[in-house]
């Protein structure tokens, strides 16, 4: 069978396909610092190079920032688009890596062999993993079993701001019957899984003034207003005793979980406990009536991420601040509007304004949810390669977080994304020591092999 003699492939040239990817993380691509621009040129030379020795079609597209990359390699059946990023994030504080973040290497730990270096999960170990897949394939039998288009990106852990002009002024290029990206993970660390939704996010920061200047709170405290109060009593009725968000139509286009995905999550057996258990917590306090999955993956919330105002250095200075400020964001599901949220956010902020005092908003930023059909039937038919592959069947699920790539697909491309990754919650992306498990990138590897076979019947 041809897919057994692909997978036997890739288990006999791991130890290639490894020392490849520890080449390709040597490269110290950090997209946020004008220094590494070089390097981020020479990992988009890697991959072009890597590329055509393939057999694709792959070059070097300049931007604004720094470079794309992209590729083609033509074939019968549906068409896929593969999109990875190479830059990875900085490497301060550099004092808290164990081993140099540039110099990777395997390293054996309790739980299994890892790769230890900055960009090992996040993503250049995810996008190897399809890479090596389809060089497995063009080795046992001279090309792939679909059509595939690969588009690697290097600003993505620096906003992404060539991104969209890129995607529109090469739309005809990139559009595919579907995308694939890689730059998820396993649930638990251990069940494959096919990301369907992703939170969509407003983001709010504002300030109360009050008084023209800074007040003595002994000549002045108890009759004059004070800005801190004020903002406090706004942010508090924000939410309602059972963790409810208050603002006006918040929840009128939020969409029901389907029978079908509550049954799934609810398989996930999913220990909430354990959880927030890790970070020091016991008590879920989002909305009482949902659970825990729902909480993160399919219900919007409203966070405070910063509030200030006054004196906040050593000792006391008793003065009643003439301004107090926060951020607010927002994580939005189904249908929510950004502009919307925004607008009804202004209007709680205003309606719960004292005479005497002002509010300045600081423009805000918002992108809405993304949520994929499960109807295509790309969808299943990976599901099952997945299952077919790992211990525990695989599962559709949701994501607390945001990925605008999937959205950008959606709104510029007109196509669907999956979500598949091979991360662990353990890999420490964007932080000191980052790895990725050499189970993860093994079996990820299998995995994209099998999903192409089953992508084309």
């Amino acid at each position: 069978m041809t897919l057994d003699a692909v997978l036997a492939h890739i288990d006999a040239e791991l130890p290639k396909a490894t020392d490849r990817l520890l080449d390709l993380l040597r490269i110290p691509s950090i997209s946020t610092d004008p220094a590494y621009k070089p390097d981020c040129d020479r990992a988009a030379d890697w991959l072009v190079d890597q590329l055509n020795g393939l057999g694709f079609d792959a070059s070097k597209r300049p931007t604004t920032g720094h470079p794309m990359v992209v590729a083609h390699n033509e074939g019968s059946g549906p068409h896929v688009l593969f999109y990875g990023h190479y830059d990875v994030q900085p490497v301060d504080p550099l004092e808290l890596w164990d081993t140099p973040p540039f110099e990777p290497a395997l390293e054996d730990t309790d739980k299994g062999v890892v790769i230890r270096g900055r960009g090992s999960s996040d993503d250049k170990g995810q996008l190897m993993t399809f890479v090596e897949a389809c060089r497995a394939w063009k080795a046992v039998t001279g090309s792939l079993p679909i059509k595939v288009s690969i588009f690697f990106e290097g600003e993505e852990e620096s906003g992404s701001p060539s991104l969209v002009p890129f995607m529109q002024q090469n739309a005809e290029e990139l559009t595919a019957d579907i995308a694939l990206i890689c730059d998820t993970g396993l649930f638990e660390s251990a069940v494959p899984a096919i990301t369907t939704q992703l939170r969509g996010m407003v983001t709010e920061d504002f300030t109360i003034k009050g008084a023209s200047r800074d007040l003595h709170s002994g000549m002045y405290g108890g009759l004059a207003g004070n800005p801190i109060h004020v903002l406090s009593d706004i942010i508090a009725k924000l939410h309602d005793e059972t963790g409810h968000i208050t603002l006006e139509g918040f929840y009128d286009d939020v969409p029901e979980l389907s029978d079908e995905m509550r049954s799934q999550w609810q398989n996930l057996s999913f220990d909430h406990a354990s959880y927030l258990g890790d970070v020091g917590l016991s008590v879920p306090a989002g909305e009482q009536d949902r659970t825990p999955l729902e909480m993160i993956w399919s219900r919007p919330t409203c966070e405070v991420n910063g509030i200030w105002g006054g004196y906040i250095g050593d000792g006391f200075k008793t003065v009643l601040p003439a301004q107090a400020s926060a951020k607010i964001s927002f994580r939005l599901v189904g249908q929510q509007d950004p502009d919307k949220i925004h607008d009804a956010f202004v209007k709680h902020v205003k309606d719960n304004l004292p005479s005497d005092f002002t509010v300045e908003f600081t423009p805000s930023r918002g992108a809405p949810a993304s949520q994929m059909s499960t109807d295509n039937p790309a969808f299943e038919k990976s599901r099952q390669a997945l299952s077919d592959e790992w211990p525990r069947p695989a599962a559709y699920v949701g994501c607390g977080g945001s990925i605008p790539i999937a959205g950008h697909f959606k709104e510029v491309l007109g196509m669907d994304a999956m979500l598949i990754g091979f991360g662990k919650d353990d890999d420490a992306i964007h932080s000191p020591n980052e790895k990725y498990d050499m189970e993860s990138f093994h079996k990820g590897t299998r995995s994209w092999a099998r999903i192409l076979d089953a992508l084309s019947k």
